[in-house]
């Protein structure tokens, strides 16, 4: 079926980058998958990539929104980075990044 990703580069470096991705349908693994087939895997994915030294998939959904299935308000939810992702961001472009 059909899926649609829409992808920003924030920041690009050593062979890393941090993306900002918003999803238009919603597809399993949609973003892993869109970006393995960029050529692009997320660190630490073990299915579409490597699972690498991360100990986990650097992938963090900071903000979602959806529209309530019944009343049709729009419902925005906001998550902090957390500490180990962003130590591992601020390592790898060698600086701060929020």
């Amino acid at each position: 079926r059909a899926a649609i990703t829409e992808y920003r580069v924030l920041q690009s470096g050593a062979g890393l980058s941090l993306v900002e991705c918003a999803l238009h349908s919603g597809r399993t693994h949609q973003i892993r998958v869109h970006l393995h087939h960029l050529g692009h895997p997320i660190i630490g994915d073990s299915l579409y990539g490597k699972k690498g030294g991360a100990g986990r998939q650097m992938l963090h959904a900071w903000k979602l929104g959806f529209t309530h299935p019944q009343s049709g308000e729009r419902l925005f939810f906001e998550a902090p980075i957390p500490e180990d992702f962003q130590t591992a961001l601020d390592v790898a472009f060698k600086q701060p990044i929020r």
